[in-house]
Protein backbone atom coordinates (compact mmCIF):
# COMPACT_ATOMS: atom_id res chain seq x y z
CA UNK A 1 0.00 0.00 0.00
CA UNK A 2 1.66 2.97 -0.72
CA UNK A 3 -0.63 6.18 0.22
CA UNK A 4 -0.30 7.60 3.21
CA UNK A 5 -2.82 7.47 6.29
CA UNK A 6 -4.56 10.41 4.61
CA UNK A 7 -4.86 13.15 6.83
CA UNK A 8 -3.06 16.13 4.76
CA UNK A 9 -5.68 17.90 7.07
CA UNK A 10 -4.49 16.75 10.45
CA UNK A 11 -2.24 19.64 11.40
CA UNK A 12 1.59 18.70 12.06
CA UNK A 13 1.38 20.73 15.35
CA UNK A 14 -1.50 18.74 16.25
CA UNK A 15 -1.17 17.81 20.12
CA UNK A 16 -0.15 14.81 21.71
CA UNK A 17 -2.89 12.29 22.76
CA UNK A 18 -3.12 12.49 26.72
CA UNK A 19 -4.74 9.10 28.28
CA UNK A 20 -8.51 9.17 28.01
CA UNK A 21 -8.95 5.65 30.14
CA UNK A 22 -7.15 4.91 33.00
CA UNK A 23 -3.48 5.93 34.33
CA UNK A 24 -0.97 7.85 32.18
CA UNK A 25 1.98 6.99 34.32
CA UNK A 26 4.98 6.45 32.51
CA UNK A 27 5.00 2.30 31.17
CA UNK A 28 8.78 2.83 29.61
CA UNK A 29 11.44 0.47 30.58
CA UNK A 30 9.35 -2.04 31.79
CA UNK A 31 11.69 -5.26 32.21
CA UNK A 32 10.23 -8.33 30.38
CA UNK A 33 7.58 -9.76 32.90
CA UNK A 34 8.93 -7.68 35.36
CA UNK A 35 5.58 -7.36 37.67
CA UNK A 36 3.47 -7.45 34.29
CA UNK A 37 -0.06 -8.93 34.53
CA UNK A 38 -0.87 -12.95 34.12
CA UNK A 39 -1.86 -14.08 31.01
CA UNK A 40 -2.40 -18.15 30.26
CA UNK A 41 -0.82 -17.92 26.98
CA UNK A 42 -0.98 -21.48 25.27
CA UNK A 43 1.09 -20.78 21.93
CA UNK A 44 0.14 -22.97 18.87
CA UNK A 45 1.43 -21.44 15.97
CA UNK A 46 4.88 -20.71 17.47
CA UNK A 47 5.31 -24.36 17.94
CA UNK A 48 4.78 -24.46 14.82
CA UNK A 49 8.42 -24.86 12.26
CA UNK A 50 10.02 -21.59 12.30
CA UNK A 51 9.91 -21.04 9.03
CA UNK A 52 6.15 -20.06 9.31
CA UNK A 53 7.17 -16.57 10.80
CA UNK A 54 10.51 -14.80 12.32
CA UNK A 55 10.70 -14.78 16.20
CA UNK A 56 11.25 -11.02 17.32
CA UNK A 57 10.37 -8.43 20.15
CA UNK A 58 8.47 -5.21 19.62
CA UNK A 59 10.38 -2.03 19.59
CA UNK A 60 9.17 0.08 22.71
CA UNK A 61 8.01 3.07 22.16
CA UNK A 62 9.05 6.62 24.38
CA UNK A 63 5.63 7.32 26.21
CA UNK A 64 2.38 4.85 26.16
CA UNK A 65 -0.97 5.93 27.33
CA UNK A 66 -4.22 4.13 27.04
CA UNK A 67 -6.40 5.53 25.00
CA UNK A 68 -8.77 2.54 25.22
CA UNK A 69 -9.20 -0.58 27.34
CA UNK A 70 -12.41 -2.98 26.29
CA UNK A 71 -12.92 -4.30 29.21
CA UNK A 72 -15.88 -6.99 28.66
CA UNK A 73 -13.18 -8.13 25.57
CA UNK A 74 -10.45 -8.31 28.40
CA UNK A 75 -12.55 -10.36 30.90
CA UNK A 76 -13.86 -13.11 28.26
CA UNK A 77 -10.21 -13.68 27.52
CA UNK A 78 -9.44 -14.31 31.54
CA UNK A 79 -7.33 -11.10 31.68
CA UNK A 80 -7.58 -8.10 34.66
CA UNK A 81 -8.90 -4.80 33.06
CA UNK A 82 -7.97 -3.11 36.32
CA UNK A 83 -3.72 -4.47 35.84
CA UNK A 84 -4.08 -3.62 32.71
CA UNK A 85 -4.50 0.34 33.25
CA UNK A 86 -1.48 0.15 35.13
CA UNK A 87 1.57 1.03 34.35
CA UNK A 88 2.95 -2.71 33.63
CA UNK A 89 -0.19 -3.47 32.07
CA UNK A 90 0.03 -0.17 29.87
CA UNK A 91 3.57 -1.50 29.02
CA UNK A 92 2.51 -4.80 27.66
CA UNK A 93 -0.08 -3.07 25.83
CA UNK A 94 2.06 -0.67 24.40
CA UNK A 95 4.86 -3.48 23.78
CA UNK A 96 6.92 -2.10 25.98
CA UNK A 97 7.23 -5.10 27.51
CA UNK A 98 6.65 -8.80 27.38
CA UNK A 99 4.96 -11.01 29.53
CA UNK A 100 5.69 -14.17 30.88
CA UNK A 101 4.68 -16.76 28.72
CA UNK A 102 4.77 -15.01 25.30
CA UNK A 103 6.56 -16.11 22.36
CA UNK A 104 6.39 -13.02 20.37
CA UNK A 105 6.62 -13.69 16.24
CA UNK A 106 5.57 -11.71 13.16
CA UNK A 107 3.75 -14.32 10.54
CA UNK A 108 4.86 -14.76 7.02
CA UNK A 109 2.51 -14.70 4.20
CA UNK A 110 2.14 -13.77 0.33
CA UNK A 111 -0.86 -12.17 -0.87
CA UNK A 112 -2.36 -11.46 -4.18
CA UNK A 113 -2.57 -7.54 -4.15
CA UNK A 114 -5.41 -5.80 -6.73
CA UNK A 115 -4.46 -9.15 -8.38
CA UNK A 116 -0.81 -9.04 -8.58
CA UNK A 117 1.03 -11.52 -6.50
CA UNK A 118 3.81 -10.71 -4.19
CA UNK A 119 5.68 -13.91 -2.94
CA UNK A 120 6.60 -12.46 0.47
CA UNK A 121 4.69 -9.78 2.35
CA UNK A 122 4.21 -10.94 5.65
CA UNK A 123 3.28 -8.91 9.06
CA UNK A 124 5.11 -5.52 8.71
CA UNK A 125 3.92 -3.94 11.24
CA UNK A 126 2.56 -6.37 13.81
CA UNK A 127 3.59 -8.84 16.05
CA UNK A 128 1.75 -11.58 17.55
CA UNK A 129 2.12 -11.78 21.29
CA UNK A 130 0.74 -15.06 22.10
CA UNK A 131 -2.83 -16.94 22.73
CA UNK A 132 -5.29 -17.35 25.00
CA UNK A 133 -7.87 -19.77 26.11
CA UNK A 134 -11.08 -17.08 26.81
CA UNK A 135 -13.75 -18.44 29.41
CA UNK A 136 -15.93 -19.98 26.47
CA UNK A 137 -12.79 -22.37 25.59
CA UNK A 138 -12.10 -20.57 22.24
CA UNK A 139 -8.89 -19.63 21.24
CA UNK A 140 -7.76 -16.19 20.74
CA UNK A 141 -4.36 -14.34 19.58
CA UNK A 142 -3.14 -11.30 20.64
CA UNK A 143 -1.23 -9.51 18.39
CA UNK A 144 0.47 -5.95 18.56
CA UNK A 145 0.12 -3.55 15.37
CA UNK A 146 2.26 -0.66 14.97
CA UNK A 147 4.64 -2.55 17.45
CA UNK A 148 8.08 -1.84 15.01
CA UNK A 149 9.66 -3.01 12.03
CA UNK A 150 9.96 -6.81 11.36
CA UNK A 151 11.82 -9.04 8.66
CA UNK A 152 8.62 -8.45 6.71
CA UNK A 153 8.26 -4.56 6.37
CA UNK A 154 9.49 -3.77 3.71
CA UNK A 155 11.63 -0.45 4.43
CA UNK A 156 8.74 0.54 5.97
CA UNK A 157 8.60 1.97 9.34
CA UNK A 158 6.34 -0.89 11.56
CA UNK A 159 4.30 1.61 13.10
CA UNK A 160 0.67 2.89 13.00
CA UNK A 161 -0.66 6.23 13.38
CA UNK A 162 -3.45 7.14 15.68
CA UNK A 163 -5.94 7.75 13.05
CA UNK A 164 -5.90 3.90 11.54
CA UNK A 165 -5.78 2.71 14.99
CA UNK A 166 -8.90 4.68 16.30
CA UNK A 167 -10.61 3.58 12.69
CA UNK A 168 -9.66 -0.04 13.21
CA UNK A 169 -11.23 0.22 17.33
CA UNK A 170 -14.07 1.91 16.34
CA UNK A 171 -14.93 -0.15 13.30
CA UNK A 172 -14.35 -3.38 14.40
CA UNK A 173 -16.03 -3.57 17.50
CA UNK A 174 -19.47 -1.80 15.37
CA UNK A 175 -19.19 -5.11 13.60
CA UNK A 176 -18.48 -7.04 16.20
CA UNK A 177 -21.93 -5.40 17.74
CA UNK A 178 -23.81 -6.34 14.80
CA UNK A 179 -22.79 -9.76 15.67
CA UNK A 180 -20.33 -10.30 12.12
CA UNK A 181 -17.35 -11.90 12.58
CA UNK A 182 -14.72 -9.99 12.95
CA UNK A 183 -11.42 -9.65 14.88
CA UNK A 184 -11.39 -7.09 18.42
CA UNK A 185 -9.99 -4.36 19.66
CA UNK A 186 -8.77 -5.17 23.32
CA UNK A 187 -7.05 -1.69 23.66
CA UNK A 188 -5.66 1.21 21.95
CA UNK A 189 -2.37 2.85 22.80
CA UNK A 190 -0.71 6.24 22.14
CA UNK A 191 2.84 5.62 21.29
CA UNK A 192 4.11 9.23 22.53
CA UNK A 193 6.37 9.10 19.41
CA UNK A 194 5.53 10.78 15.63
CA UNK A 195 5.26 8.80 12.50
CA UNK A 196 5.74 10.05 9.28
CA UNK A 197 3.40 9.80 6.55
CA UNK A 198 2.45 12.65 4.51
CA UNK A 199 3.94 14.69 7.50
CA UNK A 200 4.65 13.98 11.27
CA UNK A 201 1.25 12.27 13.14
CA UNK A 202 0.95 10.82 16.11
CA UNK A 203 1.95 7.46 16.13
CA UNK A 204 -0.54 4.41 18.28
CA UNK A 205 -0.66 0.86 18.89
CA UNK A 206 -3.47 -1.39 18.22
CA UNK A 207 -4.06 -4.90 20.33
CA UNK A 208 -6.06 -6.83 18.02
CA UNK A 209 -7.52 -9.92 19.15
CA UNK A 210 -8.79 -12.66 16.58
CA UNK A 211 -9.80 -16.14 16.19
CA UNK A 212 -6.40 -16.66 14.09
CA UNK A 213 -4.84 -14.33 11.86
CA UNK A 214 -3.61 -17.40 8.90
CA UNK A 215 -4.92 -16.05 5.75
CA UNK A 216 -5.33 -17.11 2.37
CA UNK A 217 -1.92 -15.74 1.62
CA UNK A 218 -0.55 -17.59 4.61
CA UNK A 219 -1.05 -20.96 2.23
CA UNK A 220 0.12 -18.97 -0.86
CA UNK A 221 3.45 -17.99 1.25
CA UNK A 222 4.26 -21.82 0.62
CA UNK A 223 2.43 -22.58 -2.24
CA UNK A 224 5.02 -20.28 -4.36
CA UNK A 225 7.97 -22.14 -2.97
CA UNK A 226 6.40 -25.25 -3.88
CA UNK A 227 6.47 -26.02 -0.57
CA UNK A 228 4.01 -28.89 -0.11
CA UNK A 229 4.87 -30.50 3.31
CA UNK A 230 4.63 -26.56 4.77
CA UNK A 231 0.61 -25.96 2.91
CA UNK A 232 -0.19 -29.69 4.20
CA UNK A 233 1.25 -29.09 8.02
CA UNK A 234 -0.68 -25.82 7.79
CA UNK A 235 -4.08 -27.16 6.70
CA UNK A 236 -3.96 -29.86 9.13
CA UNK A 237 -3.21 -26.99 12.09
CA UNK A 238 -6.04 -24.93 10.27
CA UNK A 239 -7.92 -28.02 10.54
CA UNK A 240 -7.03 -28.65 15.04
CA UNK A 241 -7.85 -24.84 15.20
CA UNK A 242 -10.54 -24.23 13.38
CA UNK A 243 -12.58 -27.65 12.20
CA UNK A 244 -11.75 -30.40 14.58
CA UNK A 245 -14.38 -32.05 13.52
CA UNK A 246 -12.87 -32.70 10.25
CA UNK A 247 -10.20 -34.49 11.27
CA UNK A 248 -12.51 -36.86 13.08
CA UNK A 249 -14.81 -37.73 10.31
CA UNK A 250 -11.71 -37.99 7.50
CA UNK A 251 -8.39 -39.97 7.99
CA UNK A 252 -5.43 -37.44 7.32
CA UNK A 253 -6.54 -37.88 2.72
CA UNK A 254 -7.85 -35.78 0.01
CA UNK A 255 -10.96 -35.60 1.61
CA UNK A 256 -10.36 -33.85 4.81
CA UNK A 257 -8.39 -31.05 2.93
CA UNK A 258 -11.54 -31.21 0.12
CA UNK A 259 -13.71 -30.35 3.29
CA UNK A 260 -11.70 -27.68 4.70
CA UNK A 261 -11.84 -26.13 1.45
CA UNK A 262 -15.78 -26.33 1.76
CA UNK A 263 -15.52 -25.25 5.74
CA UNK A 264 -13.32 -21.78 4.68
CA UNK A 265 -15.67 -21.10 1.10
CA UNK A 266 -19.08 -21.40 3.83
CA UNK A 267 -17.19 -18.98 6.33
CA UNK A 268 -16.49 -16.75 3.52
CA UNK A 269 -20.17 -16.54 1.81
CA UNK A 270 -21.85 -15.85 4.92
CA UNK A 271 -19.46 -13.19 6.04
CA UNK A 272 -19.52 -11.21 2.99
CA UNK A 273 -23.48 -11.68 3.03
CA UNK A 274 -23.17 -9.89 6.11
CA UNK A 275 -21.06 -7.01 4.80
CA UNK A 276 -23.92 -6.55 2.14
CA UNK A 277 -26.31 -6.55 4.54
CA UNK A 278 -25.10 -3.65 6.35
CA UNK A 279 -23.57 -1.35 3.68
CA UNK A 280 -20.07 -2.16 4.74
CA UNK A 281 -17.06 -2.01 1.74
CA UNK A 282 -14.04 -3.73 3.02
CA UNK A 283 -11.88 -1.86 0.73
CA UNK A 284 -9.01 -3.82 0.22
CA UNK A 285 -10.01 -7.93 -0.55
CA UNK A 286 -6.48 -8.84 -1.26
CA UNK A 287 -5.84 -12.39 -0.45
CA UNK A 288 -3.64 -11.33 2.27
CA UNK A 289 -6.57 -9.61 4.01
CA UNK A 290 -9.06 -12.93 3.70
CA UNK A 291 -8.96 -14.76 7.15
CA UNK A 292 -9.02 -18.67 7.34
CA UNK A 293 -11.54 -18.00 10.41
CA UNK A 294 -13.80 -16.11 8.13
CA UNK A 295 -13.54 -13.29 10.36
CA UNK A 296 -13.32 -9.41 8.94
CA UNK A 297 -10.07 -8.53 9.27
CA UNK A 298 -7.57 -5.61 8.28
CA UNK A 299 -9.88 -2.35 8.70
CA UNK A 300 -7.43 0.20 6.61
CA UNK A 301 -10.08 1.73 3.72
CA UNK A 302 -12.88 0.23 4.74
CA UNK A 303 -16.52 2.37 5.14
CA UNK A 304 -20.18 1.99 5.07
CA UNK A 305 -22.17 3.38 2.84
CA UNK A 306 -24.22 6.09 3.06
CA UNK A 307 -26.28 6.90 0.31
CA UNK A 308 -26.70 3.49 -1.83
CA UNK A 309 -24.99 2.67 -4.91
CA UNK A 310 -23.77 -1.15 -5.72
CA UNK A 311 -20.38 0.37 -7.30
CA UNK A 312 -19.49 2.34 -4.50
CA UNK A 313 -15.41 2.46 -3.64
CA UNK A 314 -13.87 4.72 -1.15
CA UNK A 315 -10.65 3.19 -0.97
CA UNK A 316 -7.72 5.74 -2.35
CA UNK A 317 -6.17 2.73 -3.79
CA UNK A 318 -8.83 1.30 -5.37
CA UNK A 319 -8.50 3.20 -8.69
CA UNK A 320 -10.57 0.56 -10.88
CA UNK A 321 -13.06 -0.21 -8.72
CA UNK A 322 -11.91 -3.60 -8.16
CA UNK A 323 -13.46 -3.77 -4.50
CA UNK A 324 -16.66 -2.12 -4.61
CA UNK A 325 -19.41 -2.77 -2.63
CA UNK A 326 -21.24 -4.84 -5.13
CA UNK A 327 -17.58 -6.72 -6.29
CA UNK A 328 -17.34 -8.21 -3.19
CA UNK A 329 -18.70 -11.35 -3.67
CA UNK A 330 -17.11 -12.24 -7.19
CA UNK A 331 -13.74 -11.04 -5.32
CA UNK A 332 -14.18 -13.28 -2.22
CA UNK A 333 -14.74 -16.28 -5.02
CA UNK A 334 -11.93 -15.37 -6.51
CA UNK A 335 -9.53 -15.17 -3.49
CA UNK A 336 -11.01 -18.52 -2.44
CA UNK A 337 -10.12 -19.73 -5.97
CA UNK A 338 -6.57 -18.73 -4.76
CA UNK A 339 -6.75 -20.62 -2.29
CA UNK A 340 -8.30 -23.60 -3.65
CA UNK A 341 -4.70 -23.71 -5.86
CA UNK A 342 -2.70 -23.69 -3.16
CA UNK A 343 -4.40 -27.48 -2.03
CA UNK A 344 -4.24 -28.98 -5.03
CA UNK A 345 -1.28 -31.47 -4.19
CA UNK A 346 -3.76 -32.60 -1.16
CA UNK A 347 -7.20 -32.68 -2.87
CA UNK A 348 -5.67 -35.75 -5.35
CA UNK A 349 -2.83 -37.74 -6.52
CA UNK A 350 -3.31 -36.54 -9.64
CA UNK A 351 -3.18 -32.70 -10.79
CA UNK A 352 -6.23 -33.37 -12.81
CA UNK A 353 -8.27 -34.78 -10.40
CA UNK A 354 -7.42 -32.20 -7.97
CA UNK A 355 -8.72 -29.30 -10.41
CA UNK A 356 -11.64 -30.79 -11.01
CA UNK A 357 -12.49 -31.74 -6.92
CA UNK A 358 -11.38 -27.64 -6.45
CA UNK A 359 -13.37 -26.30 -9.25
CA UNK A 360 -16.52 -28.23 -8.34
CA UNK A 361 -16.06 -26.59 -4.23
CA UNK A 362 -15.77 -23.21 -5.79
CA UNK A 363 -18.42 -23.30 -7.89
CA UNK A 364 -20.57 -23.86 -4.75
CA UNK A 365 -19.46 -20.61 -3.35
CA UNK A 366 -21.72 -18.81 -5.33
CA UNK A 367 -25.19 -20.62 -4.17
CA UNK A 368 -24.15 -20.78 -0.65
CA UNK A 369 -23.47 -17.09 -1.03
CA UNK A 370 -26.73 -16.38 -2.35
CA UNK A 371 -29.20 -18.18 -0.10
CA UNK A 372 -27.09 -16.42 2.52
CA UNK A 373 -27.72 -13.23 1.45
CA UNK A 374 -31.54 -14.04 0.85
CA UNK A 375 -31.59 -14.74 4.30
CA UNK A 376 -30.17 -11.64 5.70
CA UNK A 377 -32.17 -9.58 2.95
CA UNK A 378 -35.66 -11.51 4.15
CA UNK A 379 -35.13 -10.21 7.50
CA UNK A 380 -34.40 -6.91 7.01
CA UNK A 381 -37.62 -7.09 4.97
CA UNK A 382 -39.05 -8.84 7.80
CA UNK A 383 -40.22 -12.30 5.63
CA UNK A 384 -39.74 -15.05 7.84
CA UNK A 385 -41.02 -17.59 5.37
CA UNK A 386 -39.16 -17.85 2.19
CA UNK A 387 -41.17 -17.10 -1.26
CA UNK A 388 -40.01 -17.98 -5.03
CA UNK A 389 -40.25 -14.24 -5.40
CA UNK A 390 -38.50 -13.21 -2.64
CA UNK A 391 -35.41 -12.33 -4.73
CA UNK A 392 -37.05 -9.86 -7.50
CA UNK A 393 -38.62 -7.73 -4.65
CA UNK A 394 -35.40 -7.56 -2.48
CA UNK A 395 -33.59 -6.57 -5.96
CA UNK A 396 -36.68 -4.08 -7.02
CA UNK A 397 -36.16 -2.49 -3.91
CA UNK A 398 -32.31 -2.06 -4.26
CA UNK A 399 -32.87 -0.49 -7.43
CA UNK A 400 -35.07 1.96 -6.10
CA UNK A 401 -33.45 2.87 -3.73
CA UNK A 402 -30.08 3.54 -5.81
CA UNK A 403 -31.91 5.33 -8.78
CA UNK A 404 -33.07 7.50 -5.73
CA UNK A 405 -29.56 7.58 -3.90
CA UNK A 406 -31.60 6.57 -0.82
CA UNK A 407 -29.51 6.20 2.34
CA UNK A 408 -28.66 2.45 2.99
CA UNK A 409 -28.86 2.71 6.89
CA UNK A 410 -32.24 4.82 7.10
CA UNK A 411 -34.00 2.92 4.64
CA UNK A 412 -34.28 -0.50 6.56
CA UNK A 413 -34.94 1.11 9.81
CA UNK A 414 -37.62 3.12 8.51
CA UNK A 415 -39.17 -0.14 7.13
CA UNK A 416 -38.58 -1.66 10.58
CA UNK A 417 -40.54 1.31 12.01
CA UNK A 418 -43.16 0.67 9.64
CA UNK A 419 -43.59 -2.87 10.95
CA UNK A 420 -43.75 -1.69 14.40
CA UNK A 421 -46.37 0.88 13.83
CA UNK A 422 -49.03 -1.11 12.66
CA UNK A 423 -50.34 -3.57 9.66
CA UNK A 424 -53.06 -1.35 7.86
CA UNK A 425 -53.47 -1.42 4.54
CA UNK A 426 -51.23 0.81 2.57
CA UNK A 427 -49.71 2.24 5.83
CA UNK A 428 -46.57 1.56 3.98
CA UNK A 429 -47.04 4.35 1.73
CA UNK A 430 -46.95 6.84 4.27
CA UNK A 431 -43.64 5.31 5.99
CA UNK A 432 -41.87 7.83 7.87
CA UNK A 433 -38.32 7.99 6.16
CA UNK A 434 -35.74 9.67 7.39
CA UNK A 435 -34.69 10.02 3.62
CA UNK A 436 -37.07 12.03 1.82
CA UNK A 437 -35.87 11.59 -1.63
CA UNK A 438 -37.02 7.35 -1.17
CA UNK A 439 -40.48 8.41 0.54
CA UNK A 440 -41.29 10.87 -2.51
CA UNK A 441 -40.48 8.00 -4.54
CA UNK A 442 -42.98 6.86 -7.24
CA UNK A 443 -41.34 3.55 -7.87
CA UNK A 444 -40.96 3.12 -4.31
CA UNK A 445 -44.61 3.56 -3.42
CA UNK A 446 -45.60 1.15 -5.98
CA UNK A 447 -42.46 -1.38 -4.73
CA UNK A 448 -44.19 -0.87 -1.05
CA UNK A 449 -47.32 -1.95 -1.82
CA UNK A 450 -46.18 -5.30 -3.61
CA UNK A 451 -44.12 -5.34 -0.51
CA UNK A 452 -47.21 -4.95 2.15
CA UNK A 453 -49.06 -7.85 -0.40
CA UNK A 454 -45.87 -9.96 0.37
CA UNK A 455 -46.18 -9.88 3.99
CA UNK A 456 -49.65 -10.08 4.52
CA UNK A 457 -49.21 -13.33 3.16
CA UNK A 458 -47.34 -14.58 6.79
CA UNK A 459 -50.56 -13.98 8.40
CA UNK A 460 -51.01 -13.71 12.13
CA UNK A 461 -47.47 -15.80 12.62
CA UNK A 462 -45.42 -13.28 10.49
CA UNK A 463 -47.37 -10.43 11.92
CA UNK A 464 -46.33 -10.95 15.19
CA UNK A 465 -42.69 -12.09 14.46
CA UNK A 466 -42.16 -9.46 12.05
CA UNK A 467 -40.91 -6.59 14.36
CA UNK A 468 -38.38 -8.50 16.15
CA UNK A 469 -36.68 -9.99 13.32
CA UNK A 470 -36.12 -6.62 11.45
CA UNK A 471 -35.37 -4.20 14.57
CA UNK A 472 -32.56 -7.69 14.78
CA UNK A 473 -31.32 -6.88 11.26
CA UNK A 474 -31.42 -3.30 10.62
CA UNK A 475 -28.98 -0.96 12.78
CA UNK A 476 -29.98 2.39 13.66
CA UNK A 477 -26.70 3.67 13.84
CA UNK A 478 -23.65 2.61 11.85
CA UNK A 479 -20.17 3.63 11.98
CA UNK A 480 -20.70 6.28 9.27
CA UNK A 481 -17.29 8.02 7.60
CA UNK A 482 -17.82 11.18 8.99
CA UNK A 483 -17.88 11.30 12.44
CA UNK A 484 -15.12 8.52 12.07
CA UNK A 485 -13.36 11.05 10.48
CA UNK A 486 -14.34 13.58 12.77
CA UNK A 487 -13.33 11.21 16.10
CA UNK A 488 -10.25 10.95 14.69
CA UNK A 489 -9.63 14.98 13.97
CA UNK A 490 -10.34 15.49 17.17
CA UNK A 491 -8.40 12.60 18.41
CA UNK A 492 -5.35 14.00 16.49
CA UNK A 493 -5.66 17.47 18.28
CA UNK A 494 -5.59 15.70 21.81
CA UNK A 495 -9.96 15.38 22.19
CA UNK A 496 -10.88 11.93 22.46
CA UNK A 497 -14.76 12.87 23.68
CA UNK A 498 -16.34 12.19 20.11
CA UNK A 499 -14.52 8.54 19.97
CA UNK A 500 -15.65 7.68 23.18
CA UNK A 501 -19.06 8.82 22.21
CA UNK A 502 -19.06 6.74 18.93
CA UNK A 503 -17.47 3.94 20.57
CA UNK A 504 -20.66 3.93 22.85
CA UNK A 505 -23.24 4.71 20.45
CA UNK A 506 -21.81 1.41 18.29
CA UNK A 507 -22.05 -0.94 21.12
CA UNK A 508 -26.05 -0.88 20.68
CA UNK A 509 -26.40 -0.18 17.07
CA UNK A 510 -30.16 -1.41 17.25
CA UNK A 511 -31.21 1.31 19.78
CA UNK A 512 -31.02 5.56 18.66
CA UNK A 513 -28.47 6.58 20.73
CA UNK A 514 -28.80 9.64 22.90
CA UNK A 515 -27.05 11.61 20.72
CA UNK A 516 -29.11 11.41 17.33
CA UNK A 517 -27.08 13.09 15.45
CA UNK A 518 -24.65 9.96 15.63
CA UNK A 519 -27.47 8.69 13.28
CA UNK A 520 -27.95 11.09 11.00
CA UNK A 521 -26.41 10.93 7.26
CA UNK A 522 -23.97 13.44 6.34
CA UNK A 523 -24.56 17.15 5.26
CA UNK A 524 -23.06 17.49 1.89
CA UNK A 525 -20.25 19.11 3.31
CA UNK A 526 -19.65 15.81 5.72
CA UNK A 527 -19.45 13.40 2.60
CA UNK A 528 -16.26 11.34 2.94
CA UNK A 529 -15.55 10.34 -0.84
CA UNK A 530 -11.83 8.71 0.15
CA UNK A 531 -10.33 6.47 2.82
CA UNK A 532 -7.15 5.62 3.06
CA UNK A 533 -4.81 2.82 3.72
CA UNK A 534 -2.94 2.89 7.16
CA UNK A 535 0.31 2.13 5.92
Amino acid sequence: MVPAEGRAQASTAAREPQALDGDNTDANGDSAGAGSPPFAFDNSYARLPVKFYERLAPTPVPAPSLIALNDALAEDLGLDPHALRGPSGIAVLAGNAVPEGAEPLAMAYAGHQFGNFVPQLGDGRAILLGEVIASSGARYDLQWKGSGPTPFSRMGDGRAALGPVLREYIVSEAMAALEIPTTRALAAVASGARVMREGPLPGGVLVRVASSHMRVGTFQYFAARRDDEAVRTLADYVIERHDPGLAQAHDVGPERYAALLEAVVTRQAHLVARWLGVGFIHGVMNTDNMSIAGETIDFGPCAFMDAFDPAQVFSSIDQQGRYAYANQPPIAQWNLACLAQTLLPLLAAEREAGVERAQAIIDGFWPTFEAAWLKVMRAKLGLSVPREGDMALIQRLLDTMAKAQADFTLTFAGLTRAAQEGEREGESDEIALADARLAQSEAYRAWAQTWRARIDEEGEAGRDARPGLMRAANPVVIARNHQVEAAIDAAYEGDFARFRALTEALRNPFTPPADVTLMAPPAPHEIVHETFCGT
